[in-house]
């Protein structure tokens, strides 16, 4: 009898899903299988181009001393009330890379009572992300549900007991600044384990997709919660603080639509408020070594608040600048010359047009006496990791903040290293050395 059962699993389990089909859960419903339903928990990553479901761990319900990859079928399904998400997109089978023997948070076990999959994720299978973008609401999270079915046995596991999300789960993420009656800002923030005296500050300001209330969504859609990780933290001494702002809608709101830096915007006082005020409130912060940065939207208020606040900031990392050149006038070069900031951007950028933003800005700083300005400048954005390509995968132009979170923005616009006491550096080697 197993034996049957096992091949109509099989059947079941590998037969097309069309897009106007019932799903694969439904279909296991309708059919009444008497299968045992199990719990699981969601592992989710930031990745360069945004945030994936990468593994999902397996509550057993007894001991095992093995496991095997071939055994197990994944189903995901992408709902959300926010909008319609494309069929194409919204349910789908998920490969199973490679499964390991684990303890309830995913950790490498010899024996034990959770398994945990690895699942294939990548820049083009969206079936893998719980973040969905709508023009209307930006990136936000979705329904996410997986149905696990071990061939085998026939067990199956369809609800979800929690999620794991390592890096993110080290931030503060309450974090609320109330500038006015009508005004709170979101945020997160991280502080080093073993912080001392003096410790620098980290501040990343999120693209035009990821304002809200949730600041998971800029620690995760731009991967911003990467500086907090150890592969960057180690350059900071002990550490650096890191704190990640939320726009409530884009920060370059105007009071009229969109500015580029023709009229102000109508957060960068709160936000300066809520800098010099998370500063206060964390007196190991060393206030000469305050380093802000950000991409797209994020760019444009970067240097928004170093136009606003020049003595303020001890670097600036921009990437994807989306402050137009021709609303900097003169005497604003001028006042940040001495402001080390280091741009990235591509050439293929779309929409922040290169020649309209970062490339006459930065001769013009370069003409004004800039010493310490540099430009990591890209033909294309590519993919740093050679998994799906290489330089021969090319993102949209615009998502050139990959370099600045990578860590692995080393050239000048003249594609030479950037050196530092004649030693060739990166972007977060060269901003944990700056000192106002």
């Amino acid at each position: 009898m197993k034996k049957y059962y096992c091949l109509f699993l099989s059947l079941l389990l590998f037969s097309s899903f069309p897009a106007n089909a019932k799903t694969f859960p439904d279909r296991l419903h309708e059919e009444k299988t008497p299968l045992s339903a199990g719990d699981y928990t969601l592992v989710i990553e930031g990745f360069d181009w945004g945030p994936a479901v990468n593994k999902v761990i397996l509550s057993l319900g007894e001991t095992v001393t093995e496991t095997n990859p071939t055994e197990f079928v994944v189903y995901a399904s992408r709902s959300s009330s926010d909008g319609e998400i494309s069929p194409t997109t919204a349910s789908g089978q998920r490969s199973v890379v490679y499964s390991y023997l684990s303890d309830a948070k995913g950790n490498r076990t010899e024996t034990g009572e959770f398994v945990t999959l690895v699942l294939a994720v990548s820049p083009v299978q969206a079936i893998g992300s719980p973040i969905q973008y709508f023009r209307s609401k930006g990136n936000v999270w979705i329904d996410y549900k997986l149905t696990v079915v071990q061939t085998s046995s026939g067990k199956v596991w369809n609800t979800e007991k929690g999620r794991i999300m390592p890096l993110v789960d080290q931030f503060d993420l309450n974090g609320k600044f109330k500038h006015s009656e009508t005004l709170t800002l979101s945020y997160a923030s991280y502080a080093p384990k073993s912080v001392s005296e003096n410790a620098p500050l980290i501040i990343w300001l999120h693209g035009g997709g990821e304002g809200g209330t949730d600041p998971t969504i800029p620690l995760l859609g731009n991967r911003a919660a990467n500086y907090a990780s150890s592969e960057i933290q180690q350059f900071f001494g002990d550490g650096a603080y890191v704190l990640v702002p939320q726009a409530p809608t884009f920060w370059m709101q105007g009071e009229n639509g969109m500015t580029r830096g023709q009229t102000n915007d109508i957060y960068n006082v709160a936000l300066m408020a809520l800098i010099q005020d998370f500063v206060k409130s964390n007196p190991k912060i060393d206030p000469k070594r305050i380093y802000v940065g950000g991409c797209s939207n994020g760019g444009y208020m970067s240097l928004k608040l170093i136009l606003e606040h020049p003595d303020y900031f001890a670097a600036g990392y921009i990437s994807a600048l989306a402050y137009n050149n021709e609303f900097i006038t003169d005497t604003q070069v001028q006042s940040i010359k001495n402001v080390p900031i280091w741009f990235v951007h591509s050439k293929d950028d779309s929409t922040t047009k290169p020649d309209e933003t970062v490339v006459p800005l930065y001769k013009r700083l370069k003409e004004a006496g800039a010493k310490n300005v540099h430009f990591s400048y890209y033909d294309h954005v590519t993919d740093i990791t050679g998994f799906y390509g290489g330089k021969d995968y090319h993102y949209p132009g615009h998502w050139s903040w990959i370099y600045s979170h990578a860590n692995v923005a080393r050239t000048d616009f003249d594609g030479s290293p950037v050196y530092v006491d004649g030693r060739p550096v990166s972007i977060m080697e060269w901003m944990a050395i700056q000192k106002k």
